[in-house]
């Protein structure tokens, strides 16, 4: 009997104690921050196996590459993969950047900032010594659970200077990186230099390679971008694939070269009489005093290099289709800026002109109703933050200086009344100004420091050359008038 009355006083006690554990956790569970995954259990009330798995992201990035693509109508280069990737989303035929040079135009993309607030207008300085709590674009993704992953060049670092380093990186964006080195780094002292004058890494200057895709510095890109894919194909991730391609010193496999006889490359235009400013000028004399064939010899070496990035891209694309991941994958591919190629006797970036300020961007994958399209709408980098957002689900920080362009991707021809800003400092460090130019659908205004150093006007539907600076026309005082407030309308704010 007193045994039987122990063993059930015991039960008791045991009862009222896993009782009293599992009312403290509960409320121990109810004073904790849940994660975004508890929050989604809690709103659905299915695991997460069982809900609609997110939308993964894939960002490809190019180094200094313009629109000469044949998806943009090039007649002469041969880019495949990009042209498939097109037929998949849409093309943006209208695309600025913010900043021609390369850590400004990253920085503001990836923080979604214009450069006059992230004080970012050269390539030495951290932007998180000026933002130190800015939320990144990959950071954002972090945030809600992503993988965030980058391979090679997404944030700056100098090319060729730094390949295999992190250079300007920010370790806060991801969770991994690699830093690729190629076979290219140790073919520099091969290489034709045509203005063995300027750094090599802005300098005109090539190399017909021998080795194998693979063995670049862009083919490891590409290798270690599909083993990050392999590996996270079960998580949603956020993927940066940084390309060296096709910045300068252009090296490349032979075999893209073959693509391009040089008696098939066109000289740049002869030069016209340009009422341009001084400011507009980044190159100086022009085409740096090298010979017609030397420019021949640079445009050809540009165009094998970009074959041979556009290779690359096709071996990501055809990993995603692989793996069962293409329906998927949001897959963004832009490059920092635009590139001249003797335009005005201008060479790389660093202008305000069309041909440094514009660059591709295609944004392919779920969310994008209408595939295989185009739009003439302007758009900035700016609003790719927004847009990546949006497309996720996410909720992307407040004060973002751009717009999603989500209306664009379900209708290219919708309403969209939004200039592009590009802007570039000038000058030396004791005297330095700024230059800024303001893009709509048929304008391009300039000034320079504020008009006091000269001031721009391009009829881009007349004149997409911009090879007559009617600022000074009398006709279009209105139009000078009209831009300048829109310009200060869009910097005010």
């Amino acid at each position: 009997m007193r045994r039987n009355i122990a063993r059930i006083l015991s039960t008791i006690v045991f009862c009222a104690t896993f009782i009293g554990a599992v009312q403290a956790l509960r409320l121990f569970e109810t004073r904790q921050p849940r994660s975004a995954q508890a929050l989604r259990l809690a709103e659905t009330g299915q695991p997460p196996s069982a809900q609609a798995r997110r939308p993964n992201v894939l960002l490809i990035m190019a180094d200094d590459l313009n629109n000469d693509l044949g998806t943009y109508g090039h007649p002469l280069v041969k880019t495949p993969n990009l042209d498939r990737l097109a037929t998949r989303g849409v093309r943006f035929d209208r695309a600025y950047t913010q900043f021609p040079l390369c850590s400004p135009s990253r920085v503001s993309l990836l923080t979604g900032l214009r450069p006059d607030t992230t004080r970012i207008y050269e390539l030495q300085t951290d932007f998180r010594t000026v933002l130190p709590d800015v939320v990144t674009l990959p950071q954002m993704f972090r945030r809600n659970e992503y993988v965030a992953a980058r391979v090679g060049k997404i944030y700056h670092y100098g090319n060729p200077g730094q390949i295999g380093t992190s250079g300007l990186d920010d370790p806060a964006s991801w969770e991994v990186f690699v830093n690729p080195r190629g076979i290219d780094k140790d073919e520099e002292g091969q290489l034709t230099n045509l203005t063995p004058s300027r750094q090599l890494g802005s300098a005109l200057a090539y190399y017909a390679s021998p080795a194998a895709d693979e063995e670049h510095t862009d083919g490891k890109v590409a290798t270690e971008t599909i083993a990050l894919l392999e590996k996270n194909k079960d998580r949603p991730f956020f993927i940066g694939a940084g390309f060296y391609r096709p910045h300068c010193p252009f090296i490349a496999p032979r075999k893209y070269f073959d693509l391009y006889p040089l008696d098939r490359i066109p000289a740049p235009a002869p030069l016209h009489e340009s009422a341009a400013p001084p400011a507009a000028w980044f190159t100086t004399p022009p085409h740096w005093g090298i010979s017609e064939q030397a420019q021949r010899e640079s445009i050809r070496a540009y165009y094998a290099s970009i074959s041979f990035l556009d290779a690359n891209v096709g071996r990501l694309l055809d990993a995603l289709d692989r793996l069962g991941l293409t329906d998927n994958t949001i897959v963004v591919f832009l490059s920092d800026h635009g590139y001249q190629l003797g335009e005005h006797g201008q060479w790389m970036k660093q202008a305000l002109f069309e041909r440094s300020a514009r660059a591709p961007m295609i944004i392919a994958g779920p969310g994008i109703s209408s595939k295989g399209r185009s739009t003439s709408r302007v758009v900035e980098f700016l609003d790719l933050y927004p847009t990546l957002a949006a497309l996720a689900g996410t909720r992307a920080p407040d004060g973002l200086h751009g717009r999603s362009l989500t209306p664009l991707l379900k209708d290219p021809n919708a309403k969209w009344d939004h200039p592009a800003i590009t802007q570039v400092r000038r000058g030396p460090p004791a005297a330095q100004y700024m230059g800024y130019s303001i893009r709509t659908e048929k304008w391009r205004y300039t000034e320079w420091d504020k008009g006091k150093r000269g001031a721009e006007l391009y009829n881009e539907a007349a004149d997409p050359r911009e090879d007559r600076n009617l600022a000074a026309d009398p006709k279009h005082k209105k139009v000078v008038a009209d831009m300048q407030r829109l310009l200060q309308r869009v910097i005010g704010q």
